[in-house]
């Protein structure tokens, strides 16, 4: 069995908030994608509710995210989450099943 560990992350923001958590989050994409035991780092947003984002991660084992969000950006954002969000975070864990496309 592998250690990865995958999940889609929903974050519904609340409408007002959507535009500062997108500029907020943008950002963070390409750094997080460097990140040690990172192997898919994806943000998305809804088109049929641009108050909706989707993340969907795979990072090589729990401790590989842990790092990641322990990181200061990371910890900051999510004592102050709930300033952006509608609802806290719906997590959905997945297992991958494809090989990742990081590795083309």
């Amino acid at each position: 069995m592998s250690e990865q560990y995958a999940f889609v992350l929903k974050a519904k923001t609340r409408p007002e908030m959507a535009e500062a958590f997108e500029a907020l989050f943008r950002p963070y994409v390409e750094p997080s994608r460097q990140e040690p035991g990172c192997i898919e780092y994806h943000m998305l947003r809804d088109q049929q509710d641009p108050s909706l984002f989707v993340f969907f991660e795979v990072w090589a084992n729990k401790a590989a995210l842990d790092v990641h969000s322990a990181l200061p950006h990371m910890a900051a954002f999510f004592e102050t989450r709930m300033d952006y969000l509608e609802r806290d975070f719906d997590i959905q864990m997945v297992d991958m099943l494809s090989v990742s496309s990081a590795s083309r």
